[in-house]
Protein backbone atom coordinates (compact mmCIF):
# COMPACT_ATOMS: atom_id res chain seq x y z
CA UNK A 1 0.00 0.00 0.00
CA UNK A 2 1.34 3.43 -0.96
CA UNK A 3 1.14 6.14 1.71
CA UNK A 4 2.22 9.76 2.10
CA UNK A 5 4.33 10.47 5.19
CA UNK A 6 4.18 14.11 6.33
CA UNK A 7 7.14 15.56 8.24
CA UNK A 8 8.40 12.11 9.20
CA UNK A 9 10.99 12.09 12.00
CA UNK A 10 12.70 8.93 10.73
CA UNK A 11 16.42 8.95 9.97
CA UNK A 12 17.80 8.94 6.45
CA UNK A 13 18.33 5.17 6.27
CA UNK A 14 14.72 4.52 7.32
CA UNK A 15 13.50 7.21 4.92
CA UNK A 16 15.27 5.57 2.00
CA UNK A 17 13.75 2.20 2.90
CA UNK A 18 10.28 3.75 2.88
CA UNK A 19 10.91 5.34 -0.51
CA UNK A 20 12.28 2.11 -1.98
CA UNK A 21 9.08 0.44 -0.76
CA UNK A 22 6.94 2.86 -2.77
CA UNK A 23 5.99 5.44 -0.15
CA UNK A 24 5.97 9.22 -0.67
CA UNK A 25 7.39 11.64 1.89
CA UNK A 26 6.52 15.33 2.19
CA UNK A 27 8.19 17.90 4.42
CA UNK A 28 7.08 21.38 5.42
CA UNK A 29 9.29 24.27 4.24
CA UNK A 30 12.66 24.38 5.94
CA UNK A 31 15.12 27.24 6.37
CA UNK A 32 17.40 25.60 3.82
CA UNK A 33 14.70 24.93 1.22
CA UNK A 34 13.39 28.49 1.51
CA UNK A 35 16.94 29.76 0.95
CA UNK A 36 17.06 27.82 -2.33
CA UNK A 37 13.64 29.23 -3.28
CA UNK A 38 14.73 32.81 -2.60
CA UNK A 39 17.94 32.35 -4.59
CA UNK A 40 16.02 30.91 -7.55
CA UNK A 41 13.42 33.70 -7.38
CA UNK A 42 16.20 36.27 -7.60
CA UNK A 43 17.46 34.70 -10.83
CA UNK A 44 13.90 34.47 -12.18
CA UNK A 45 13.19 38.14 -11.42
CA UNK A 46 16.41 39.15 -13.15
CA UNK A 47 15.53 37.05 -16.21
CA UNK A 48 11.94 38.28 -16.62
CA UNK A 49 12.49 41.89 -15.60
CA UNK A 50 9.25 43.76 -14.88
CA UNK A 51 7.05 40.85 -15.97
CA UNK A 52 5.38 38.60 -13.43
CA UNK A 53 7.12 35.26 -14.13
CA UNK A 54 3.95 33.27 -13.54
CA UNK A 55 2.01 35.47 -15.97
CA UNK A 56 4.74 36.22 -18.52
CA UNK A 57 3.57 33.51 -20.90
CA UNK A 58 0.49 35.63 -21.63
CA UNK A 59 2.61 38.61 -22.69
CA UNK A 60 5.45 37.05 -24.70
CA UNK A 61 5.74 35.22 -27.97
CA UNK A 62 6.73 31.64 -27.21
CA UNK A 63 10.05 32.02 -29.03
CA UNK A 64 11.01 34.95 -26.78
CA UNK A 65 9.89 32.98 -23.73
CA UNK A 66 12.19 30.11 -24.74
CA UNK A 67 15.10 32.56 -25.15
CA UNK A 68 14.62 33.66 -21.54
CA UNK A 69 14.49 30.09 -20.26
CA UNK A 70 17.51 29.12 -22.35
CA UNK A 71 19.57 31.67 -20.38
CA UNK A 72 17.88 31.29 -16.99
CA UNK A 73 17.93 27.52 -16.56
CA UNK A 74 21.65 26.90 -17.24
CA UNK A 75 22.52 29.84 -15.00
CA UNK A 76 20.63 28.24 -12.13
CA UNK A 77 21.91 24.72 -12.83
CA UNK A 78 25.58 25.69 -13.06
CA UNK A 79 25.69 28.32 -10.32
CA UNK A 80 27.89 27.23 -7.38
CA UNK A 81 25.36 28.68 -4.96
CA UNK A 82 22.74 26.23 -6.21
CA UNK A 83 24.96 23.30 -5.22
CA UNK A 84 25.76 24.85 -1.84
CA UNK A 85 22.08 25.36 -1.06
CA UNK A 86 21.20 21.78 -2.06
CA UNK A 87 23.88 20.51 0.33
CA UNK A 88 22.27 22.68 3.02
CA UNK A 89 18.90 21.00 2.45
CA UNK A 90 20.47 17.55 2.70
CA UNK A 91 22.26 18.51 5.90
CA UNK A 92 19.08 19.89 7.49
CA UNK A 93 17.16 16.73 6.56
CA UNK A 94 19.71 14.50 8.28
CA UNK A 95 21.68 13.10 5.33
CA UNK A 96 25.31 12.08 5.81
CA UNK A 97 27.08 14.55 3.53
CA UNK A 98 30.12 12.28 3.21
CA UNK A 99 27.98 9.45 1.84
CA UNK A 100 25.19 11.30 0.04
CA UNK A 101 25.70 12.32 -3.60
CA UNK A 102 23.43 14.66 -5.56
CA UNK A 103 23.06 15.77 -9.15
CA UNK A 104 22.75 19.42 -10.11
CA UNK A 105 19.38 20.97 -9.23
CA UNK A 106 17.19 21.79 -12.19
CA UNK A 107 14.60 24.52 -12.54
CA UNK A 108 11.42 23.28 -14.24
CA UNK A 109 8.61 25.25 -15.84
CA UNK A 110 5.15 23.95 -16.66
CA UNK A 111 3.25 26.60 -18.59
CA UNK A 112 -0.52 26.84 -18.65
CA UNK A 113 -2.91 25.86 -21.43
CA UNK A 114 -0.27 24.12 -23.60
CA UNK A 115 1.61 27.38 -24.28
CA UNK A 116 4.95 25.51 -24.22
CA UNK A 117 5.04 21.73 -23.81
CA UNK A 118 8.26 20.93 -25.71
CA UNK A 119 11.96 21.35 -25.06
CA UNK A 120 12.62 23.60 -22.05
CA UNK A 121 8.95 23.38 -21.05
CA UNK A 122 8.53 19.66 -21.71
CA UNK A 123 5.32 18.24 -20.22
CA UNK A 124 6.29 14.80 -19.03
CA UNK A 125 4.20 11.81 -19.96
CA UNK A 126 3.77 9.01 -17.38
CA UNK A 127 7.26 7.63 -16.79
CA UNK A 128 9.68 6.24 -14.27
CA UNK A 129 13.03 8.02 -14.02
CA UNK A 130 14.62 4.58 -14.11
CA UNK A 131 13.55 4.36 -17.78
CA UNK A 132 15.97 7.27 -18.28
CA UNK A 133 18.91 5.36 -16.71
CA UNK A 134 18.41 6.57 -13.15
CA UNK A 135 19.69 3.94 -10.69
CA UNK A 136 17.13 2.02 -8.65
CA UNK A 137 18.58 3.59 -5.47
CA UNK A 138 17.89 7.15 -6.64
CA UNK A 139 15.74 9.44 -4.49
CA UNK A 140 14.00 12.38 -6.22
CA UNK A 141 13.56 15.67 -4.33
CA UNK A 142 11.04 18.24 -5.61
CA UNK A 143 9.90 21.65 -4.34
CA UNK A 144 7.76 24.50 -5.74
CA UNK A 145 9.22 27.98 -6.17
CA UNK A 146 5.78 29.68 -6.18
CA UNK A 147 2.42 28.50 -4.90
CA UNK A 148 0.98 25.47 -6.68
CA UNK A 149 -2.51 23.98 -6.89
CA UNK A 150 -3.96 20.67 -8.09
CA UNK A 151 -4.27 22.00 -11.66
CA UNK A 152 -0.54 22.66 -12.03
CA UNK A 153 1.02 20.01 -9.83
CA UNK A 154 2.64 16.64 -10.45
CA UNK A 155 0.73 13.35 -10.46
CA UNK A 156 1.80 9.97 -9.07
CA UNK A 157 0.31 6.78 -10.47
CA UNK A 158 0.97 4.48 -7.55
CA UNK A 159 -1.06 1.51 -8.81
CA UNK A 160 1.95 0.78 -11.02
CA UNK A 161 4.48 0.66 -8.20
CA UNK A 162 4.49 -3.14 -8.26
CA UNK A 163 3.12 -3.59 -11.77
CA UNK A 164 5.43 -3.59 -14.80
CA UNK A 165 4.54 -1.52 -17.86
CA UNK A 166 5.60 -2.29 -21.41
CA UNK A 167 7.74 0.67 -22.44
CA UNK A 168 10.45 1.97 -24.78
CA UNK A 169 13.32 2.09 -22.27
CA UNK A 170 15.26 -0.65 -24.12
CA UNK A 171 15.80 1.93 -26.90
CA UNK A 172 17.17 4.56 -24.51
CA UNK A 173 20.93 5.14 -24.27
CA UNK A 174 21.83 7.66 -21.60
CA UNK A 175 25.05 9.01 -23.09
CA UNK A 176 23.35 9.76 -26.40
CA UNK A 177 20.48 11.50 -24.60
CA UNK A 178 22.84 13.74 -22.62
CA UNK A 179 25.06 14.61 -25.57
CA UNK A 180 22.23 15.31 -27.98
CA UNK A 181 18.60 15.38 -26.82
CA UNK A 182 19.00 17.07 -23.43
CA UNK A 183 21.75 19.45 -24.53
CA UNK A 184 19.65 20.70 -27.44
CA UNK A 185 16.36 21.12 -25.55
CA UNK A 186 16.04 24.82 -26.44
CA UNK A 187 15.72 23.91 -30.12
CA UNK A 188 12.33 22.29 -29.56
CA UNK A 189 9.69 25.00 -29.36
CA UNK A 190 6.57 23.95 -31.27
CA UNK A 191 7.18 20.20 -31.30
CA UNK A 192 9.44 17.86 -29.35
CA UNK A 193 10.81 15.03 -31.49
CA UNK A 194 13.45 13.79 -29.05
CA UNK A 195 13.39 10.07 -28.42
CA UNK A 196 12.18 9.54 -24.85
CA UNK A 197 10.89 6.35 -23.23
CA UNK A 198 7.09 6.16 -23.32
CA UNK A 199 4.69 3.42 -22.23
CA UNK A 200 3.66 1.24 -25.16
CA UNK A 201 0.53 -0.02 -23.45
CA UNK A 202 -2.45 1.95 -22.09
CA UNK A 203 -1.77 3.48 -18.67
CA UNK A 204 -4.67 4.21 -16.33
CA UNK A 205 -3.98 7.67 -14.91
CA UNK A 206 -6.66 7.53 -12.21
CA UNK A 207 -6.70 7.21 -9.32
CA UNK A 208 -3.65 9.39 -8.78
CA UNK A 209 -1.92 11.29 -6.00
CA UNK A 210 -1.36 15.04 -6.35
CA UNK A 211 0.64 16.32 -3.39
CA UNK A 212 0.23 20.07 -2.84
CA UNK A 213 3.05 21.50 -0.74
CA UNK A 214 3.67 25.06 0.35
CA UNK A 215 6.41 27.11 -1.28
CA UNK A 216 9.68 25.43 -0.32
CA UNK A 217 7.92 22.30 0.88
CA UNK A 218 9.79 19.15 -0.11
CA UNK A 219 8.39 16.09 -1.83
CA UNK A 220 10.54 12.93 -1.93
CA UNK A 221 9.88 9.84 -4.06
CA UNK A 222 11.71 6.91 -5.60
CA UNK A 223 13.04 7.13 -9.15
CA UNK A 224 10.99 3.99 -9.80
CA UNK A 225 7.70 5.75 -8.98
CA UNK A 226 5.50 6.34 -12.05
CA UNK A 227 4.69 10.05 -12.31
CA UNK A 228 3.69 12.68 -14.86
CA UNK A 229 3.13 16.39 -15.38
CA UNK A 230 -0.47 17.40 -14.68
CA UNK A 231 -1.84 19.33 -17.69
CA UNK A 232 -1.64 22.89 -16.40
CA UNK A 233 -5.01 24.66 -16.59
CA UNK A 234 -4.37 27.12 -13.75
CA UNK A 235 -3.59 30.10 -15.98
CA UNK A 236 -0.17 30.49 -14.33
CA UNK A 237 3.20 28.94 -15.08
CA UNK A 238 4.46 26.50 -12.48
CA UNK A 239 8.09 26.95 -11.44
CA UNK A 240 9.73 24.16 -9.47
CA UNK A 241 13.12 22.72 -8.58
CA UNK A 242 14.15 19.11 -8.51
CA UNK A 243 17.36 17.24 -7.78
CA UNK A 244 18.28 13.64 -7.08
CA UNK A 245 20.39 11.83 -4.51
CA UNK A 246 22.00 8.46 -4.02
CA UNK A 247 23.69 7.03 -0.94
CA UNK A 248 27.06 5.44 -1.67
CA UNK A 249 26.25 2.41 0.49
CA UNK A 250 23.11 1.78 -1.58
CA UNK A 251 25.13 2.03 -4.79
CA UNK A 252 27.71 -0.45 -3.50
CA UNK A 253 25.07 -2.88 -2.20
CA UNK A 254 22.82 -2.61 -5.31
CA UNK A 255 20.06 -1.55 -2.90
CA UNK A 256 16.93 0.30 -3.97
CA UNK A 257 13.52 -0.31 -5.47
CA UNK A 258 12.85 -3.44 -7.50
CA UNK A 259 13.54 -3.15 -11.23
CA UNK A 260 10.23 -4.17 -12.82
CA UNK A 261 10.54 -2.84 -16.35
CA UNK A 262 13.61 -0.65 -16.95
CA UNK A 263 15.87 -1.89 -19.76
CA UNK A 264 17.93 1.17 -20.73
CA UNK A 265 21.70 1.36 -21.12
CA UNK A 266 24.14 3.82 -19.60
CA UNK A 267 23.75 5.37 -16.18
CA UNK A 268 23.15 8.79 -14.65
CA UNK A 269 25.45 8.01 -11.72
CA UNK A 270 28.40 9.89 -13.22
CA UNK A 271 26.36 13.10 -12.86
CA UNK A 272 26.38 12.92 -9.06
CA UNK A 273 28.58 14.91 -6.65
CA UNK A 274 29.38 14.15 -3.03
CA UNK A 275 27.57 16.67 -0.86
CA UNK A 276 30.58 17.33 1.38
CA UNK A 277 33.15 18.20 -1.29
CA UNK A 278 31.60 17.70 -4.79
CA UNK A 279 33.76 14.64 -5.52
CA UNK A 280 32.38 12.14 -8.06
CA UNK A 281 31.37 8.57 -7.27
CA UNK A 282 34.24 6.06 -7.67
CA UNK A 283 34.23 4.67 -11.20
CA UNK A 284 34.46 1.07 -9.98
CA UNK A 285 31.11 1.52 -8.25
CA UNK A 286 29.51 3.18 -11.28
CA UNK A 287 30.67 0.87 -14.07
CA UNK A 288 28.34 -2.07 -13.29
CA UNK A 289 25.34 0.22 -13.84
CA UNK A 290 26.23 0.94 -17.46
CA UNK A 291 24.32 -2.13 -18.62
CA UNK A 292 21.26 -1.91 -16.34
CA UNK A 293 19.68 0.50 -13.81
CA UNK A 294 20.05 -2.04 -10.97
CA UNK A 295 23.76 -2.62 -11.61
CA UNK A 296 23.22 -6.34 -11.98
CA UNK A 297 24.12 -6.53 -15.65
CA UNK A 298 22.03 -7.44 -18.70
CA UNK A 299 19.12 -9.78 -18.36
CA UNK A 300 19.73 -13.41 -19.27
Amino acid sequence: MNSIFLDSSCDDASRRRLLFDGQLLAYSPRRSSLALVEFSRGLIREAFGELDPEEAQHQLEVERYVEILAALKPTFINHPTSKQLVAGILDELGCDLDKTYFDVPRMRTATSDAYLTSGLGYAFHPHRDTWYAAPMCQVNWWLPIYEIEPNNAMAFHCRYWSRPIANESAEFAYDDYVNNARKNAAQYVRQDTRKQPHPIEPVELDPQFRVITRVGGLLLFSAAQLHSTVPNTSGRTRFSIDFRTVHVDDVAARAGAANLDSHCTGTALRDFFRASDLAKLPEDLVRPFDSSPDGLGPET
